[in-house]
């Protein structure tokens, strides 16, 4: 395997759009399943990247996942407070999960909130099923943050995502 971590071209969007969306719907991460807004969310990697950075997990130049990196806050930041960096949105495609994809996206991230100006803390939400990634979290040294979880709709109670950091 020849994995490399690298900024997405714009002509590779559609792809990532499409590995992020299939993921969080293959893994029931949607409640409201096809129909659920936020997978307009997924698939708008362009708005992502005009306000942040997405970086993809490159195998011998087939995409196996991307991640959202927003070093500084803005319209792309859901929890990060000032000197922190957030990580957003990380999938994996099904075909490509356990070959370490993911947690190279994440060291990708943690290396560039270390290479920016500032940034003291990595921080992240995580949903309660999502177990895969927590082990990679934990692994990597983030530590939860109870006290900052949160709920991105409100009106339903069982939607509280749970939140991560990690200090530089």
């Amino acid at each position: 395997m020849d994995l490399r971590i690298r900024h997405a071209h714009s002509h590779e969007y559609d792809r990532i759009g499409e590995i992020t969306a299939q993921a969080y719907l293959g893994d029931g991460l949607l409640d409201f399943g096809e129909s659920d807004e936020y997978l307009g969310e997924l698939r708008d990697v362009a708005k992502r990247a005009a306000a942040a950075e997405v970086l993809v997990a490159v195998d011998h130049g087939h995409i196996l996942g991307a991640v959202t990196f927003v070093p500084r806050g803005g319209p792309m930041a859901d929890i990060a407070r000032p000197g922190e960096a957030e990580i957003r949105m990380l999938a994996v495609a099904r075909e490509s999960r356990g070959r370490g994809a993911g947690e190279t996206l994440v060291r990708a991230c943690v290396d560039h909130a270390r290479a920016t100006a500032g940034c003291v803390r990595v921080v992240l939400s995580t949903q309660r099923t999502m177990h895969a990634a927590h082990r990679i979290y934990e692994r990597l040294g983030f530590t939860r943050t109870p006290d900052r979880d949160w709920n991105p709709l409100p009106d339903l109670d069982d939607i509280t995502l749970l939140t991560y950091e990690l200090t530089l």
